[in-house]
């Protein structure tokens, strides 16, 4: 199983890491150490966002900070407040956990009338939103993870404005050309977070 890099990292216009994050972490803060170097920027490999790298103290110091900010993300949240939180309604081995609704009371006299009460008509409502909109959701993410990229690092650039709406409006083709007079690095990375949502689009 191949697992996608994390993050990306850019001075000016080239790409100087890809991989992990403490990976990249650790090339930024060499490149930074260098008497000169270019505005540097770190983005998250896949959702775009621009991460923001505490490099200061050691190499030592920033690998235990960001393995512990690793882990911290990584930590399961939700079965941590449910681990603390006083025992209730519910099913917890089976991930149903209580958690508090505000309906009207309209609302809520619909829901108690639907075959198996209101928690049943509940998991049914979302169930069928998550089929209905999943598509939607996935492609508008993908959309915005470009975006963010191409905002961040090319947004006084030429043919900015009109690869954005290419982006939008699905139109790889178009993106394909408006991207071409681009450094490459910059490029490659911009078409591979765009073929992600030309490709949400066509499933």
């Amino acid at each position: 199983m191949t697992t996608s890099p994390a993050a990306i990292a850019f001075e000016g216009e080239r790409r100087i890491a890809v991989g992990g994050l403490i990976d990249v972490a650790m090339a930024v803060r060499k490149r930074v150490s260098k008497p000169t170097h270019e505005n540097i920027h770190v983005f998250d490999y896949t959702s775009g966002k621009t991460l923001h790298l505490d490099l200061s103290g050691s190499e030592k110091d920033v690998r235990a900070r960001l393995a512990a900010a690793s882990a911290a993300a990584m930590a399961a949240v939700p079965e941590d407040a449910a681990a603390s939180a006083p025992r209730g309604p519910g099913r917890p081995k089976l991930g149903v956990v209580p958690r508090e609704v505000t309906l009207l009371p309209r609302h809520w006299d619909w829901l108690n009338a639907q075959p198996g009460g209101a928690s049943v008509a509940l998991r049914k409502l979302v169930e069928e939103a998550r089929k209905t909109r999943g598509q939607s959701d996935t492609l508008r993410a993908r959309q915005e993870a470009a975006y963010r990229f191409l905002s961040a690092i090319a947004g006084d650039w030429r043919n900015y404005e009109e690869a954005n709406r290419a982006l939008f409006a699905g139109d790889a083709v178009r993106f394909q050309d408006l991207t071409e007079p681009w450094p490459a690095d910059v490029r490659d990375h911009a078409r591979h977070l765009a073929s992600a949502a030309f490709s949400a689009r066509k499933t």
